[in-house]
């Protein structure tokens, strides 16, 4: 009869304990554990074996690199805009500001300003109007390939 009650009062010890719960991350795999206190050291070292048989199995999944960061400077950005053609037509600062922050290049205007006036003494483009209102157009086309 004692052996009984002894029973019954781990049993209810047991139900009475609320169950651990624990995240474990893994390389890239995480997994989420919830179980009685006993119980944990067992169901860890059961993942934990199960997760180094499949990585000597399966090779592991490698992220993708990030992309380079681009180093592109103010003038060699313009410069592709005209190789493309863009300055075909006339352009204002404004204008090629917000086309080179729309292809995600974010000068500040007067670094823009400084490196079209550059392009315009190397005959490359060419600029015409008054002070702040100048507009930028190709002196000369671009190269064919």
């Amino acid at each position: 009869m004692e052996k009984q009650e002894e029973k019954t009062r781990e049993k209810n010890e047991k139900e009475e304990k609320p169950p651990i719960q624990l995240k474990m991350k893994v390389g890239n795999i995480e997994f989420e554990i919830k179980c009685q206190e006993d119980q944990l050291k067992n169901a860890v070292e059961q993942i934990l074996a199960t997760v180094t048989k499949q990585a000597a199995v399966v090779p592991s999944i490698t992220q993708p690199a990030p992309p380079l960061a681009r180093a592109e400077t103010c003038k060699g950005v313009i410069m592709k805009l005209w190789e493309e053609g863009w300055f075909a037509e006339k352009r204002t600062l404004g204008e090629v500001h917000s086309e080179m922050a729309r292809r995600g290049y974010h000068y500040d205007r007067t670094a823009v300003a400084h490196a079209l006036m550059d392009l315009v003494k190397e005959n490359v483009l060419t600029r015409e109007g008054k002070p702040r209102r100048y507009q930028y157009a190709q002196k000369r086309p671009p190269p064919t390939i």
